[in-house]
C-alpha cells in the first residue's frame, strides 16, 4: 500500500478574471494569492481549489468566471455539492490515509470534514485580516 500524502484544498474566492482561463489563474485576490503561494510551499502531492460552481477542480482545469458562493446557497444544495466533491476527490485521493491541508471557510469544509479522516485547517477561527498576516508570515512575504 503506498505511503499517505499530502493534498491542499483551496477554496474559491470572490475577486475572479473577466475571461475563461485555468482554475489555478482565475481567482486573483490577495487571499487566494497567499493561500496558493503557501499551498505550494508544502510541496503537496496534489491541490485542488473547491469552486461554489464547479465543485472539485484542478489548477489547470479551464473555467470561466462566475458569481456563486456556498454561503448563500441551502443546506440541501451545499450537501449536493459536497457529495459531488468527495466522489471527485476519492477519484484522485485516498479519504482515510491522504492527509488534507484545508484552507477553505467553513462552508467549504463543513460536510466534507466528517469523510475525512487526516485534516488539518491552520487558519481556523481567524479573521480575515489574520489569515492574510498569518499566510504573509508563512510565505516570507
Amino acid at each position: 500500500m503506498p505511503l499517505a500524502s499530502q493534498v491542499v484544498l483551496i477554496s474559491c474566492v470572490k475577486l475572479k478574471r473577466t475571461s475563461p482561463c485555468a482554475a489555478g489563474e482565475m481567482y486573483i485576490s490577495p487571499l487566494f494569492g497567499k493561500m496558493l503561494a503557501y499551498a505550494n510551499s508544502l510541496k503537496p502531492r496534489s491541490i485542488y481549489i473547491l469552486s461554489a460552481k464547479y465543485g472539485l477542480l484542478d489548477l489547470k482545469t479551464v473555467i470561466e468566471p462566475y458569481e456563486q458562493t456556498l454561503n448563500k446557497m441551502l443546506l440541501s444544495e451545499r450537501t449536493a455539492w459536497a457529495q459531488g466533491v468527495l466522489a471527485g476527490l476519492r477519484e484522485q485521493i485516498d479519504l482515510d490515509r491522504d492527509h488534507i491541508v484545508f484552507l477553505a471557510g467553513l462552508r467549504y469544509r463543513e460536510l466534507l470534514l466528517p469523510h475525512i479522516r487526516n485534516y488539518f485547517v491552520p487558519m481556523e477561527g481567524m479573521s480575515f485580516g489574520r489569515q492574510l498576516k498569518w499566510l504573509a508570515e508563512q510565505n516570507h512575504v
